[in-house]
């Protein structure tokens, strides 16, 4: 009897991000709020790579087997995101990236307040 393996990589989609575990124990997380760019492509050998990123360039990686229809309809939610781009950008992936969406409103800078 075989138990079942762990896998290298598991992904958590809720109302408020997304995080990713590693196999190694590190782990990647980004609130929705604060996704101003969604990629596609660094194609591995086994998978498709959606990269969500926020304005200082951090992220979370989302391998494509481990996107369900919670994912995708959260992708939704992103202003204009519009998922027959998505779908294109999986069927033409590559090793470069693909910017399938661009914030129209990026977040502005806090303004600075000051104190008496």
């Amino acid at each position: 009897m075989h138990g079942n393996s762990v896998p290298d990589t598991y992904v958590y989609v809720t109302e408020e991000g997304v995080t990713r575990h590693y196999a190694d124990g590190s782990v990647e997380a980004l609130a929705w709020e604060d996704v101003v760019e969604v990629r596609v492509g660094g194609v591995t050998e086994s998978d498709i790579l959606i990269i969500l990123l926020d304005r200082d360039g951090q992220g979370c990686v989302v391998p494509r087997s481990a996107t369900d229809a919670t994912f995708l309809a959260r992708l939704r939610y992103l202003p204009d995101f519009d998922l027959d781009r998505l779908s294109e950008a999986f069927t033409s992936a590559a090793a470069s990236y693909v910017v399938v969406w661009r914030s129209p409103d990026p977040p502005s800078p806090l303004p600075d307040l000051e104190y008496d």
